[in-house]
């Protein structure tokens, strides 16, 4: 075989070369290979005990099950949606302990024993609770995909106010504080509405905290 041009004869020296070396290696690192744990198969499986919407449940997991995986994929609890899975856009949403949290970023044996509560768990279609009624009469949605997220938030926010739980707008920190409506938009921040439903959600919040349009008490 005859190159011309140089560059073209190095080129095929170069793959020829690679390719021997792939040849002599090859059994060598399927035996390396063969050798490796197979961490995914091997993964210790742990017991955790969860008490979701009153309900005390049990589950066998591995370890690195986030809590939003495991209400989703293991008790099919779907209204808690995933969306950015990186903490970024609230949809996931959920009440630990009183607490909202982002279920994303939570592992779930991290909560043994916890007491969670989801949007199945805050009301029934035949019994509303009060914060999902307030999204229906202000029209608080559109497609509806954030509002699982938006409405436990908005549950665990009221209740951070009650608590005397500052935010970084509140003028007092050592006062009551206010249900106003830039105090919603600080609290709410980090639940996002692709639809841009905000105003008609800080309605429904702040019908629920007992505040009239004019900014008083109802």
């Amino acid at each position: 075989m005859f190159f011309r041009d140089p560059a073209t004869r190095r080129v095929f020296l170069k793959q020829v070369a690679g390719t021997s070396a792939a040849l002599a290696l090859g059994p060598h690192l399927l035996s390396m290979r063969a050798a490796e744990p197979n961490t995914a198969a091997g993964a210790e499986m742990v017991d955790v005990g969860l008490v979701i919407n009153g309900r005390e449940t049990a589950l066998r997991l591995d370890p690195r099950v986030t809590l939003l995986d495991a209400l989703r994929e293991h008790l099919h609890l779907t209204g808690t949606k995933k969306g950015c899975d990186h903490g970024q856009c609230g949809a996931c949403t959920v009440l630990v302990e009183g607490r909202r949290i982002n279920a994303c970023l939570s592992l779930a044996v991290m909560h043994d024993g916890d007491k969670i509560t989801t949007i199945e768990g805050l009301g029934t279609p035949a019994q509303l609770h009060p914060m999902q009624a307030a999204f229906i009469k202000h029209d608080g949605f559109q497609c509806g995909y954030c509002t699982p997220g938006q409405i436990c938030s908005a549950v665990g926010m009221l209740g951070e106010i009650k608590a005397g739980i500052p935010s970084h707008v509140s003028a007092d920190l050592l006062g009551e504080m206010a249900v106003s409506e830039v105090e919603i938009r600080e609290r709410m921040s980090g639940n996002l509405c692709r639809c841009a439903a905000y105003p008609n959600i800080v309605a429904a919040v702040r019908e629920v905290a007992g505040v009239n349009p004019n900014g008083g008490r109802a």
